[in-house]
């Protein structure tokens, strides 16, 4: 048995499987890097008819989920080491087992203390299914919110959660929109790139519609190592460059995204989304100042603006509602709602506008609204409002 890795890896795997001690098994690593097939994550599932193997086949563009007798995915799992994969990863309550075949051929095993939390309970749906996959995800791990094998890290489960929860919110709306075969999606202040990776990954390779996707970033350093992390992940059509949100030259947009643009920042992001006529504009704005600074309220709402961080929500309310409203008045379906709970941040609102023919708005009504807002709260001016009465 000493000189049998297989068979010592397949006897700790029949153990695990028997005594319901598996947590999971990832077998990864493909032999032929072209396959569509990137892995397959095994874990123990409780049905009506009793425990099963249940098999996540994960490809480029889809997951196909299967259940197995103990006996048969057993059997399964030694053919597609044989034939597809060479790393296969063992999670269990007591011990991690690792197998590897080198390029030479040769296989190997290692035994390791347990990482994962034990657990007793195995339900079928155990395991959430994310839009954003872990498992070979290059930038996921270029950015630090995977290890080695693939695991989200503890300290970054906010950061994975709330990128899931963007792609989440935004799915509905690139469903509905019809896109050029050339489209160009426009990330406004990209920074470190964690959501703009994550678009393109869905796009490219959950739609199946690979984007024209640029990152403006005004910071050079984080342009650099985005364009790094994007050459290794092979988003060929992805790209950082430097610049700001009102300034850099971009020749088409047909998406727009501008989350956590500061202040006015943000104004200026709509404002090119509109311009350029995009099918959808995305945003989550911060550091509503403009208006907390005009706001001048002489009537019996000045008790509403009184305490200092009443004023500062009330700002963000009023500065959000006449953006939400200006895009209505250019044609845009418009939805205000949470982007992810503020137990993972504290500026968790999203404004979403998509473009459509079916709206027939009366523009004339809905500024005189936002002006009427203006005129209860003593506000002069809204940034978007006058960005938009240029000639």
């Amino acid at each position: 048995m000493e000189n049998n890795p297989n068979g010592i890896f397949f006897d700790k795997l029949a153990q695990v499987i028997d005594s319901k001690e598996l947590i999971k098994l990832i077998v990864s690593n493909q032999k032929n890097k072209s396959s569509g097939l990137l892995s397959i994550i095994v874990t123990i599932a409780q049905l009506k008819r009793g425990y099963r193997l249940n098999f996540v086949y994960r490809h480029t563009t889809k997951d196909i989920t299967k259940n197995y007798e103990f006996t048969e995915g057993i059997e399964l799992l030694k053919e597609a080491l044989a034939t597809d994969f060479n790393n296969a990863d063992l999670f269990s309550n007591h011990e991690n087992v690792t197998l590897v075949t080198t390029p030479a051929g040769k296989v190997k095993t290692s035994t390791h203390e347990p990482t994962l939390q034990p657990f007793t309970a195995f339900h079928h749906d155990r395991i959430k299914v994310r839009l954003i996959n872990t498992i070979g995800n290059i930038y996921l791990r270029e950015l630090g919110i995977t290890n080695a094998n693939w695991e989200v890290r503890r300290e970054m489960s906010d950061k994975y959660k709330q990128i899931n929860r963007y792609i989440e919110l935004i799915e509905p709306e690139l469903k509905e929109i019809t896109l050029p075969s050339d489209y160009h999606v426009v990330d406004m202040g990209s920074g470190k790139g964690y959501l703009t990776f994550a678009l393109y990954d869905y796009l490219a390779n959950s739609l199946g519609k690979i984007p024209v996707m640029t990152g403006v970033e005004f910071r050079e350093d984080l342009v650099q190592s985005c364009n790094l992390i994007a050459e290794k992940s092979k988003f060929d059509h992805l790209n950082f460059i430097s610049g700001t949100i009102e300034k850099v030259e971009l020749n088409k947009i047909d998406i727009l995204i501008a989350l956590h643009a500061c202040d006015t920042a943000t104004d200026d992001a709509i404002y090119r989304g509109i311009t350029s006529n995009a099918s959808l504009i995305v945003c989550a704005p911060c550091c509503h100042k403009q208006i907390r600074k005009e706001l001048n309220v002489t009537n019996e709402l000045n008790n509403i603006v009184k305490y200092g961080i009443l004023k500062e929500r009330q700002a963000e309310i009023i500065t959000d509602t006449i953006r939400a409203m200006i895009l209505e008045a250019f044609g845009y379906k418009t939805k205000v709602f949470e982007f992810i709970s503020t137990e993972h941040t504290p500026k968790n609102v999203m404004i979403i506008g998509r473009k459509t023919a079916k709206e027939n708005p009366d523009k004339q009504k809905i500024f005189n609204d936002i002006k009427a807002i203006r005129e209860v709260f003593g506000i002069e001016k809204h940034y978007l409002e006058e960005l938009m009465r240029r000639p």
